[in-house]
């Protein structure tokens, strides 16, 4: 491919050699440069692109692309733009042929609901016959083709390399998560998304690596509603008329609120032994009830979301009844049965805002106890600590503190800034550093009627101890925890 080709949809000025050269591979990663490679020159947070110019001309780079002025070989074409990051997303979507003009792309942004709203919206999709795309914090999924994800939003290469596959295995459509992040860093320029939702807004994310500010976290999120054609949004959210400030789409609301375009209404929360689930009337621009096997109000919210969405592909209403009562999504709200007496469940709330949510949702239920068994990641905002300290202190009956991914800290320092937290309530705890072991204990002492829940970790199937991701997946140490117990039974009779 001709580089002016990939450069067609930017403004770019040639600082030595020619735009008309040859281009084999379009790289940012300077492991994977071979001859005749167009290298994008990304400042990162770890590493800066331009320092490896060298290197990529050593194993004949035919061209780089820089934001600032920088030293090349001759025989080596520059491309000065004005932001690197931008030009990697432009260029990729040219370098795999515009693949986003051929599928409807649903992206979703927002702080809570992502990960569970596309698995309802692919759920509902697939029911009447559409091939669905999906890239999320999980996992991308193509075809039959599943790939774990790093990111929630990938890199822009990336996000177009999985686009030209869905559209080669014959998707139709995609639905994506759009972090703010990924808005931030540009990984989502240039995709012409069809819908983009907002569910809602809390504060997290803020910190040295992520946004400087609660602002700039706003501003992100309100990028994606100047780049899609319909944004639909939670109207009850307070950051709703922020975020859509200068949004160039249509726009269409969801909640409780009389205001919502779409709305939940007698909303029930339905209790057998071993199930939470909720059951309510949606009204406004539809008229249906429909009933859900995830507990609580943010199961209201995330389905109001996907019927928001499948309302626009003209799903009849008993296939989005059906298939949101089949919709389930790994380490979210995700029931495991260990016991006829408590119901115990995995959940990924890692931040005080949906922990709040959580367990303030299952407490409606009114459980014998409350039992909430969570760590924090280490080299993270120690704020994070502290609150969802608090807000377990306040809400569980019993907290067992444990650890989370430590990454480069002491467990049991991140522990103790947990523990500051609980201090402020009036809460009880048990500080248990091996997960294992903490599973363990909340399980034996499981009493009739209980809730526990594994917070914290919830699709993630490893720890990260300093630098190195060791295989752990909770319901994994939840079957060798049964089996231990069993054995003990044993030997004691």
């Amino acid at each position: 491919m001709k580089l002016n080709k990939l450069l067609e949809r930017l403004d770019y000025e040639v600082v030595q050699g020619s735009d008309e050269i040859e281009i084999t591979t379009l790289i940012n990663d300077s492991r994977k440069v071979e001859n005749g490679s167009a290298f994008v020159c990304i400042s990162g947070a770890v590493s800066d692109g331009h320092k490896f110019i060298p290197d990529v001309a050593a194993k004949g780079a035919a061209a780089v692309i820089v934001e600032r002025e920088a030293e090349a070989p001759e025989n080596v074409t520059v491309i000065r733009v004005k932001d690197t990051r931008y030009a990697l997303a432009l260029m990729s979507a040219a370098y795999f042929g515009y693949p986003a003009e051929k599928l409807k792309v649903i992206g979703i942004t927002g702080t809570k609901g992502k990960t569970t709203t596309t698995y309802m919206i692919k759920s509902i999709l697939d029911s009447v016959g559409y091939n669905v795309g999906l890239i999320g914090t999980i996992e991308a999924i193509i075809g039959d083709k599943r790939i774990p994800a790093a990111n929630t939003t990938p890199e822009s290469y990336t996000i177009q390399q999985y686009f030209a596959q869905m559209v080669e295995a014959g998707c139709d459509c995609v639905v994506m998560e759009v972090s703010s992040q990924g808005l931030m860093l540009h990984r989502t320029a240039g995709i012409p998304f069809e819908i983009g939702i907002f569910t809602n807004l809390g504060k997290d994310h803020i910190g040295p690596n992520e946004h400087k500010d609660f602002d700039d976290y706003k501003r992100c999120k309100g990028l994606l509603f100047k780049q899609c054609r319909l944004g639909i949004a939670n109207v009850d959210d307070k950051y709703f008329h922020d975020v859509f400030q200068g949004a160039t789409c249509r726009t269409e609301t969801f909640g409780f609120s009389e205001e919502a375009d779409l709305r939940a209404e007698n909303v029930q929360l339905v209790s057998r032994p071993g199930y939470l689930g909720v059951a309510y009337h949606v009204a406004g621009l539809m008229d249906f009830d429909v009933e859900i096997d995830i507990p609580g109000t943010f199961s209201v919210y995330n389905s109001l979301t996907a019927i928001s969405v499948c309302r626009h592909f003209n799903v009849p209403v008993e296939k989005i009844k059906d298939a949101l009562k089949k919709a389930k999504v790994k380490g979210r709200i995700e029931m495991i049965k260990v016991s006829d007496e408590f119901t115990l469940m995995i959940d990924y709330a890692h931040n005080a805002m949906s922990l709040e949510s959580l367990l303030t949702t299952l407490k409606e239920y009114n459980p014998k106890r409350l039992v909430c068994l969570f760590g924090c990641g280490g080299n993270r905002s120690k704020d994070r600590r502290y609150e969802m300290g608090e807000v377990s202190g306040r809400l569980a009956d019993l907290t067992i503190i444990t650890s989370d991914n430590p990454r480069f800290e002491e467990p049991q320092a991140i522990i103790d800034d947990i523990k500051i937290g609980i201090g402020k309530t009036d809460g009880k705890y048990v500080e248990i550093c091996d997960r294992k072991e903490a599973i363990k204990y909340a399980i034996e002492n499981g009493q009739p009627g209980d809730v526990i829940v594994l917070a914290g970790k919830g699709h993630e199937d490893y720890q990260e101890i300093k630098g190195v991701k060791y295989p752990m997946d909770e319901r994994v140490l939840i079957a060798e925890v049964l089996e231990e117990l069993a054995e003990e039974k044993k030997q004691e009779v």
